[in-house]
Order: C-alpha cells, then sequence, then structure tokens
C-alpha cells in the first residue's frame, strides 16, 4: 500500500521528485475557474455571492445580509457546546495567546555617529479577513490558530468567512470565533470568499490581508487578489515527515502518519529512518490500524499515491532528506532528538521527540499551525504575530547631523540621472559650494 524507497537505489532522486509532486497544486482549468469567480465577485459584488453561494453551497439566500452569522449566535454556539469541549477551546485558545504574546515586535531606535536618530516602529494592521474551511470538516483549531495572534498583535477588525455547505453551520466553529474575538463572520466559501474579503462587496468589508488555509481554488483566488490585499501563503495539502531510529514505539509512528493521511487524498505522510526494521515495524502497525478508522479509504489514498518509507544510511543523510524536502511537518522521533536539531535548517515545525505527537501542534500545543508546505518552508515562515504587523521605518536627523550624509546621497542621485534628488540633498546643507541656497 505504501511505497518503500532506499537512498542507496541509483534511481532514488527521481523517484523522491516524483513523490513530492503534487499535480494538483494548480491546474490551468483551476485557474481559470478561480480567475473567472473572483472577476464575478470584483464586478457584480453581492449579486455575485449569492449566486455563487447557491452554484457551491447548495444555500439557496435572497441577500448576503442572511449569509452573515449574528454576533449573539457564536455565544450561543459556545453554550450548546457540552463543558468539556468548551473548556478544550478555551485552553488551546489561553495558551495559543500566551505563546504568541512572547513573539517579539521588533521596535528599535538609536543614534548613528553623525547624530541622526534611525528606528522601526511597528504596528498591526487595521484589518484581517481569515478563510477557515469548512467544506469536508469543520476546523474550529483553525479559527484560534489564525485569529488569536492576529488579535494578540493588535488588529483592531478581523472578518471570518466560512464555508457552510447546504447550510449546516458547526457550533465548535461559531463557539471558536466567540472565544477568538471575531467581528463579523459570514457564511461564504472558495475563491469567492477570497475575492470578497480583497475588494469588499456592498456587504462584505474589504480587509488588507487574507490569512488561513483553503483547497485549491482558495489558493488560487489568494494568488489572484495578492496586491489589492495581503496574503500569507498560498497552503498545499498537509504534510509530515517522520524521522526515527526504532527507539519510538512503532504504534505512535504509524498513528502520526494516520493522522496526517486522513485529512485529505493529497496528504503527505513520510518515515525515514536507517533501520529496516523500524519501516517494516511501522509498517505492520499502520496495516493493524487502517481498518478501524472512520475515513480509512481516505487514508488508503494518500498513503498509497503519496506517502512513503525511505530507508537510509544514517540519521544524518535522514536529516539531508529532510532539508530537501522542507516539509511542513517535522518529527524527530529518536532518542536524542536534540542532536539533530542543529542539523535541521528546513521546516513549518519541528516535534522533538516520542512524545511530541504533531497533533499536539495541530490543536493545543501554541503555535500556530497555519505553516509553510510543498517545500516552502525553505523561506517561509508559520503564521505568527509579525504577520499582522507592518513596518515602518523611522529617520530623524538635524542641520549638523546630515553633513556627512548629503554629498553621498547627492552623488549617487547624479549618478542615477535624478537631479532633483541631488538639489533635495544639498538643499538641507550650508556651507557647500554647490549648494544654491
Amino acid at each position: 500500500m505504501i511505497r518503500r524507497l532506499n537512498t542507496a537505489d541509483p534511481q532514488f532522486d527521481a523517484q523522491l521528485d516524483a513523490l513530492l509532486a503534487w499535480e494538483a497544486r494548480e491546474s490551468a482549468e483551476v485557474a481559470r475557474t478561480a480567475a473567472d469567480i473572483v472577476a464575478e465577485v470584483r464586478v457584480d459584488g453581492d449579486v455575485a455571492l449569492t449566486r455563487l453561494t447557491r452554484r457551491f453551497d447548495g444555500l439557496n439566500v435572497g441577500r448576503v445580509t442572511d449569509l452573515e452569522v449574528d454576533p449573539e449566535e457564536l455565544g450561543r454556539s459556545l453554550e450548546r457546546l457540552p463543558a468539556a469541549d468548551r473548556d478544550a477551546l478555551h485552553v488551546a485558545a489561553d495558551r495559543i495567546r500566551s505563546y504568541h504574546e512572547r513573539q517579539p515586535r521588533g521596535d528599535f531606535s538609536f543614534t548613528d555617529d553623525l547624530g541622526n536618530v534611525l528606528g522601526q516602529r511597528t504596528m498591526p494592521l487595521d484589518s484581517v479577513g481569515v478563510y477557515v474551511p469548512g467544506g469536508q470538516a469543520a476546523y474550529p483549531s483553525t479559527v484560534l490558530m489564525t485569529v488569536v495572534p492576529a488579535r494578540v498583535a493588535g488588529v483592531s477588525k478581523v472578518v471570518a468567512t466560512v464555508p457552510t455547505p447546504r447550510g449546516e453551520r458547526n457550533d465548535h466553529v461559531l463557539a471558536a470565533m466567540a472565544i477568538a474575538g471575531v467581528d463579523r463572520v459570514f457564511t461564504i466559501g472558495g475563491a469567492q470568499a477570497v475575492a470578497a474579503l480583497a475588494y469588499g462587496t456592498e456587504t462584505v468589508p474589504r480587509v488588507d490581508k487574507i490569512v488561513g488555509p483553503g483547497g485549491v481554488f482558495v489558493a488560487a483566488a489568494k494568488r489572484l487578489v495578492f496586491g489589492p490585499a495581503g496574503i500569507d501563503l498560498i497552503a498545499g495539502p498537509s504534510e509530515i515527515l517522520i524521522v526515527a531510529d526504532d527507539s519510538v514505539e512503532p504504534r505512535w509512528t504509524a498513528l502520526d502518519m494516520l493522522s496526517q493521511a486522513e485529512h485529505d487524498a493529497d496528504a503527505q505522510a513520510i518515515l525515514v529512518s536507517p533501520r529496516a526494521r523500524c519501516l517494516d515495524r511501522v509498517e505492520a502497525a499502520i496495516d493493524n490500524l487502517i481498518d478501524t478508522l472512520p475515513r480509512a479509504q481516505i487514508v488508503r489514498q494518500s498513503l498509497r499515491e503519496r506517502g512513503a518509507l525511505i530507508e537510509v544510511r544514517d540519521l544524518a543523510e535522514a536529516c539531508d532528506i529532510a532539508n530537501r524536502i522542507a516539509p511542513e511537518h517535522l518529527h524527530l522521533a529518536v532518542a536524542d532528538p536534540e542532536a539533530l536539531l542543529p542539523s535541521v535548517r528546513h521546516a513549518g515545525a519541528i516535534f522533538l521527540g516520542a512524545h511530541a505527537s504533531e497533533v499536539f501542534g495541530d490543536y493545543v500545543a501554541g503555535p500556530s499551525h497555519v505553516l509553510p508546505t510543498f517545500g516552502t518552508a525553505r523561506y517561509a515562515s508559520p503564521l505568527g504575530v509579525p504577520d499582522f504587523l507592518k513596518r515602518t521605518s523611522i529617520i530623524s536627523g538635524r542641520e549638523s547631523s546630515v553633513q556627512g550624509l548629503a554629498r553621498i546621497a547627492a552623488n549617487i542621485a547624479d549618478a542615477e540621472g535624478l537631479a532633483a534628488h541631488g538639489l533635495a540633498a544639498r538643499a538641507r546643507v550650508a556651507g557647500y559650494d554647490d549648494n544654491e541656497r
């Protein structure tokens, strides 16, 4: 069911490239359809949203105002939850908030050797749109992982969209919105939700940045609206790469792989080990567990098409493979994970040791579970407070302190053929021979 690879095989590089390819990343048809939806919303606004919601969600409404969730309904959803579920959401939100309150804001100021004061000021974005997936499952965790960091950053207005196929609203999702502090909620999904947040309609307010994961049409729409609105990242299917040395209970590792594979058929679970025995034991555990899962069919397809067990020479080579893949989640399921940590350069989140299951990162550990996928961890970072802040440079100078800057600035301006730039620099300085004041 799950392919077996070995780095000693001469064909390994080609096999790994084939394994990592994601054919659904964005087909031409997806791009065209998303572009049509975005254009439709941009031109027709609310009318387009009602039309598209009928088409894609099977929800027949006459006005977009019918798609907005009353804030009091969020509170009622929270009250309806069993006490254990309500407490779990509160604990998760508190832990997420505690983690993100410790992220630095980055303000600083200093005086250079000429006497000029230079610095940086960070300010929160005015408004953020949060896309919460809802087509295949309900994700209250995504609400907490996106909205809480925005609130910690100081964003003043948070607008959330979530698809509700056939009008089915999920109490856990709405309750999480009540806990996290969403200002307005619209039951809109897909590319049309992204377009509405980016451009605004008669009812849905325009926002400065759109965050949150979604399917291929959401990803395509986020690419299209970038510019009028900021975006966090283009999310792909969920991924986990586990480096193991046979020191961890194989059933635990099997469950960690299965937990990723059950997201959807495009999700990817890869196990890398220098010990063939470890791969054998985990594979056997997977075979024993898979039929007990409600989403066994999805898991089988994920493991068959995108999963792998990779045998490597040693743990150093395992880290090389991890850096090449740059996975969303990297679990170092080894006896001494801290020893491997310096060798890891690229991963969205790293989980150290047998007990640090990736599922804790999904729900309650604290860091956001919105992470770079499809190798983008080579240059991208997890969603956090910095994503909701913008930096402004501060420059202050006096006549005496800018003397050493003026000739340099003027010289470079002249070299670029920008005469007014050079004159503006010289005009600030007294006593220069070429100052024409």
